[in-house]
């Protein structure tokens, strides 16, 4: 197949990371951006000498030179952007959380698919070499059976209630931008939860700055996460087995490593060289699916997605946190 062109909705920073990854990519070509003023969009278009510069999102998903768009907005829009592009008949990799909730999300994934179009959450993390080989250390039994999962991710921001870690209106708090990575990499190990029990502590904006969750999967395997915005926190999940243990090195980020330890047996570190800032290594999934004529991945299936999104929704049910989108 022929080079695979790319649009971007929006121009924030984590659509910058995605135009670096995707320069790393040699099938792909990022030939548009839209944003919502033309003045946003002329000078993500220049930083990253992108010729299709549009001034609303509908006028990138209408661009007939683009087959996909990655939405990059705030969570609070990925629904509303994200149909937007499926409207226009493009693939769409929207950007985690999927959406602010389950019912949004089951929308977006129902579109789609009654669409035929592809359909992927940009979990970018779960397509790096370490987490790749992770899943591969499990699969050959490597730990033995999975047993346990303590895993972490944060880091203290100073407060700016207008920030969107920190505004509710932009869907803030630590679970959705990144509580959703432990959360995930649980799914990924373990499959679905039988039962979930979390707390936080709400700041002054209502939103969690920091909570810790225990989710119990079948068999008695347990996950015990917990995630901030106003706290530092160790952020080197561990995975434990019958027969051994995976540490993980700040997976959350590219590069990263890992070290398998089993008792008696030396340590065994994997650290590959990394192609790119890491955001590369989803698109390649993408360019899979598009050549095979799928509209889900096989890696991050859209049945998990939303399972995920009801584990996130069923989280944050008992703190009482409820975003405008939950009223709709």
């Amino acid at each position: 197949m022929q080079t695979i062109r790319w649009g971007i909705l929006s121009t924030g920073n984590i659509a910058g990371s995605f135009a670096e990854g995707l320069a790393h990519v040699e099938d792909a070509e990022l030939v548009a951006v839209g944003s919502r003023s033309a003045e946003s969009a002329e000078r993500f278009g220049a930083k990253y000498n992108i010729p299709h510069r549009h001034a609303t999102y509908e006028a990138l998903a209408a661009d007939p030179d683009v087959d996909a768009i990655y939405v990059a907005s705030p969570h609070t829009g990925h629904l509303e952007h994200s149909l937007i592009c499926l409207g226009g008949g493009k693939a769409v990799l929207c950007e985690k959380p999927f959406t602010i909730n389950a019912r949004e999300a089951e929308h977006l994934v129902a579109e789609a698919r009654s669409r035929g179009l592809f359909l992927m959450e940009a979990m970018w993390t779960r397509f790096l070499p370490h987490i790749v080989e992770v899943r591969r250390l499990i699969a050959d039994g490597a730990i033995g059976e999975p047993r346990m999962l303590h895993a972490n991710f944060g880091f203290r921001r100073e407060f700016d209630p207008a920030h969107r870690l920190f505004n509710p209106e932009l869907g803030g708090g630590a679970l959705l931008d990144l509580g959703i990575y432990p959360v995930s990499l649980a799914w990924m190990i373990f499959g679905a939860p039988e039962q979930v029990l979390s707390a936080a502590d709400l700041g002054s904006t209502g939103v969690d700055e920091q909570s810790a969750y225990i989710l119990r999967f079948p068999g008695g395997k347990l996950a015990v996460l917990s995630t901030a915005t106003r706290t530092v926190i160790p952020i080197d999940p561990v995975i434990s087995g019958s027969a051994g243990q995976i540490v993980l090195h700040r997976p959350w980020n590219a590069p990263s490593s890992i070290t398998l330890q089993r008792p008696g047996e030396p340590d065994y570190t994997f650290g590959p060289a990394h192609v790119g800032n890491g955001y590369n290594y989803q698109v390649h999934e993408v360019h899979r699916c598009l050549r095979e004529g799928r509209t889900e991945s096989t890696i991050m299936p859209l049945d998990e997605t939303l399972a995920i999104m009801r584990t996130l929704d069923d989280l944050r049910a008992p703190w009482g946190l409820r975003y405008a989108a939950d009223q709709a």
